[in-house]
């Protein structure tokens, strides 16, 4: 079992910038800690994804260049760093972690997930 707890959302002006924070109760290598988000009357979308030891980093298309995805393995702790954020990124943001099946930022692959952290940004 996995726990997962998110922090660092709030409100923000375009352009503006946040960083959230996705704790981890466990952590090893290989492991993908993911983080998706999910609007009013939409689908849940994976935003980024990174496997803990190894390396590769995924990122949807419409956040490339504006998030970044990172790791401090000595705080079990994950981290997404959103800059130049647009009126459109404003969701709830979930770490999800342990991907079991499919490739990255595929929801259904994910074992464990957070309670989310809300992200407004007003124009």
């Amino acid at each position: 079992q996995v726990q997962l707890v998110e922090s660092g959302g709030g409100s923000v002006q375009a352009g503006g910038s946040l960083r959230l924070s996705c704790a981890a109760s466990k952590r090893w290598n290989g492991m993908h800690i993911a983080w998706f988000r999910q609007a009013p009357g939409k689908e849940r979308e994976g935003v980024a994804d990174i496997a803990i030891g190894l390396g590769p980093v995924y990122y949807a298309d419409s956040v490339k260049g504006r998030f970044t995805i990172s790791q401090d393995n000595a705080k079990n702790t994950n981290y997404l760093q959103m800059d130049s954020l647009k009126p459109e990124d404003s969701a709830m943001y979930y770490c999800a972690a342990v991907l079991t099946v499919g490739p990255p930022l595929q929801r259904a692959g994910y074992k464990y997930w957070g309670p989310g952290t809300q992200v407004t940004v007003s124009s």
